[in-house]
């Protein structure tokens, strides 16, 4: 049986990783003065924040056509049996849905639409993961419980330098938005249920680092083979900088640096920064 991998744009996986790996992308949008601009193909994250400094307006966010699904889906029905489609969590965005409804208008190809309850880089640890198994000649129905097992270990955790993003994009609520920004703190957020949530609340950036840094020194004590991903907002030279230093206490964890991009990025807000890992399926 021979199992596609799709994905979106928000795992923000390189376009040569992907392309090795055979992943397929659909990617969602954000508007920006005026203007639509599809994440990875249209626009980077650098142009994104870039631009996003001499705005005015907060830019906006729109997921893939169900028609795109449908195309996409057709395609891979000439010479594939399955496929596997990995999207950011259901409960902040519509994505996963479109998928869902797509594969109800494909006859031709057993889709498998696969809710990642998360984003960025760590959405795309299942995608990659994923693409690797159907390199093995594993079949779409193993992987995808293979991703289950994997998922019991994702943790993941963010802290945003303004909630004033998350709030507007109505990924917060305006009572947190507030409270948050008169303390002056450093939020720790995470996914909970496949939403954002407040995780602590930490008063400075320094800090609130070093607590995830514990997080995981805690997750992989176990000697397990693990994968870590420094997820920042146009923060290169820090995110780098932390992950030499992880690099040399954490001998069991393989480190990348990722990053926001401009869909995430217009909830989040630049400055970001954050931190995700998951334990290697056993091989």
């Amino acid at each position: 049986m021979k199992t596609a991998i799709v994905t979106d744009s928000t795992a923000y996986i390189p376009k040569e990783l992907r392309e090795s790996l055979n992943i397929h992308m659909i990617p969602l949008s954000v508007i920006l003065g005026g203007e639509t601009y599809r994440e990875e193909i249209d626009i980077t994250a650098g142009e994104f924040f870039e631009e996003v400094s001499n705005e005015d307006k907060l830019p906006t966010t729109s997921q893939p056509p169900v028609g795109k699904f449908v195309e996409l889906f057709e395609k891979l029905s000439h010479d594939y049996d399955a496929v596997i489609s990995v999207h950011l969590s259901s409960g902040i965005s519509g994505t996963y849905q479109g998928a869902v409804q797509a594969a109800g208008m494909v006859d031709e190809i057993k889709i498998f639409p696969y809710d990642s309850e998360i984003s960025c880089m760590i959405q795309g640890f299942y995608a990659l993961e994923g693409a690797k198994l159907a390199r093995e000649g594993k079949g779409a129905e193993e992987i995808v419980r293979l991703l289950d097992e994997m998922k019991e270990t994702v943790q993941a955790y963010f802290m945003v330098d303004d909630l004033a993003h998350l709030q507007r994009g109505g990924r917060l609520s305006q009572a947190q938005a507030i409270i948050g920004s008169l303390l002056q703190v450093k939020p720790l957020l995470h996914f909970v249920d496949k939403v954002i949530v407040p995780f602590e609340k930490i008063r400075t950036r320094k800090k609130a680092l070093k607590r995830v840094e514990g997080l995981l020194e805690a997750a992989v004590k176990d000697g397990g083979s693990y994968q870590a991903s420094i997820i920042h907002a146009n923060r290169k030279e820090e995110a780098i900088e932390w992950m030499k230093e992880l690099a040399e206490k954490y001998p069991n964890v393989e480190f990348n640096v990722s990053y926001f991009g401009p869909v995430i990025g217009t909830h989040l807000g630049e400055g970001s920064m954050g931190m995700g890992w998951a334990k290697r399926l056993a091989r």
